[in-house]
């Protein structure tokens, strides 16, 4: 999350010979490929001019859209490429003229023609989800609507999907009404503005390696996503923001899955992107130039789930990160440029809980 300037008292396989060939034909970086300096004196890990956090960037037809916190309330950019968001204009779609506090995490979708923009707003244990919405990517929003999420409880980074059919959000929030864990939570919607039905715990921050930070122990910045099998996959942010130690994992729904039935999820065994290799999930490797990756974007066409990448060549997206070298604090993230890529026959695991305890399907592998 962005503390938007101010103190923050809430925290917030393709077999492996043919991920190779992908990489060849592709003609970027393979694993632990040094990175060379570019023109600017900079590594070409990726690292932008946005000094920001929580990037948010869908791709409408040639361009690519950005939504993040600035100039007093949410900014949008358009550019050819993700690389090139940093130096577009920034046009201000909506600024907070009801002082609803600290504005984190916009979110940017395309639907049924409109753009709609999910944010959090609040102040302390008020935080709560509200949208914007317009025919336009960069004007012409309305004000702010408040999402009623079941339970009226603290809810942040919201993210909206439709899967088999079916509209859901899925959101990071706490249980009851004070700050002992974030956890992650999806309800049904009947549109893009209306919850329905009640909210159901899809995972929480309790195993060792999402535990190494706390007070309070997380799970947030939930991104959706869809395997070459089609099954629905939520990629989210674990440990504190205010660490190194963040870092992104996976939940994944096994085929046939139930995505309101928390024992229809099965999260990967450690951090998938991550600079603690003591974290990351067996056979994925820490980052070589940044620290605390999180709160990526998936950059998909209207940010929908349906344009998922197939398994093969590399497809981009972006996340916040803090330069290696650099002192680890929120005013030093910035936006970066990455890729991922589909990594198939991964087994997950799961330990005390009802039914199977591993499914194994595809993961993601993600490179700087």
């Amino acid at each position: 999350m962005n503390p938007s300037g101010t103190a923050r008292a809430l925290p917030k396989r393709l077999t492996a010979a043919a991920a190779v060939v992908a990489f060849v034909l592709s003609g970027q970086q393979a694993f632990g490929e040094p990175a060379e300096p570019d023109a600017c004196g900079l590594s070409s890990s990726g690292r932008t001019a946005l000094r920001a956090a929580d990037p948010s960037v869908i791709r409408v037809g040639a361009t690519y859209v950005s939504a993040q916190v600035g100039g007093g309330g949410i900014q949008v950019r358009q550019a050819s490429s993700p690389d090139a968001l940093a130096s577009a204009p920034a046009a201000l779609v909506w600024r907070d003229a009801r002082n609803l506090g600290s504005v984190w995490a916009p979110e940017i979708v395309r639907d049924g023609g409109r753009y709609y923009i999910y944010f959090t707003a609040g102040t302390d244990a008020a935080h709560r989800m509200y949208a914007i919405h317009s025919a336009s990517p960069a004007s012409g929003y309305t004000g702010e609507v408040l999402l009623a999420l079941p339970e009226e409880r603290w809810a942040i980074d919201g993210v909206p999907v439709t899967f088999n059919g079916r509209r859901y959000f899925i959101w990071s929030g706490w249980e009851c009404t004070t700050n002992v864990e974030q956890n992650l939570y999806i309800a049904g919607m009947s549109d893009p503005l209306t919850p329905v039905g009640a909210r159901h715990l899809i995972s929480q921050p309790r195993e060792p390696w999402e535990r190494v930070v706390g007070n309070p122990f997380i799970n947030e910045a939930p991104e959706v996503v869809k395997d070459p099998n089609g099954q629905l996959h939520v990629v989210y942010s674990a440990n504190g923001s205010w660490s190194e130690q963040y870092c992104v994992a996976d939940l994944r729904l096994r085929a046939g899955g139930n995505p309101t039935h928390v024992w229809d999820w099965y999260k990967s065994n450690g951090c998938l992107f991550g600079s603690n290799r003591a974290t990351m999930m067996t056979g994925w490797d820490p980052t070589l130039h940044v620290n605390g990756p999180g709160h990526n974007t998936f950059a998909l066409p209207d940010g929908d789930i349906a344009a998922s990448p197939p398994a093969g060549p590399r497809s981009p997206m972006m996340y916040h990160a803090v330069a290696k070298g650099t002192p680890y604090h929120w005013d030093n993230r910035y936006w970066y440029t990455g890729t991922f890529v589909w990594w198939g026959s991964t087994t997950y695991r799961r330990a005390n809980v009802p039914g199977a305890t591993a499914d194994t399907g595809w993961s993601l592998k993600f490179f700087e």
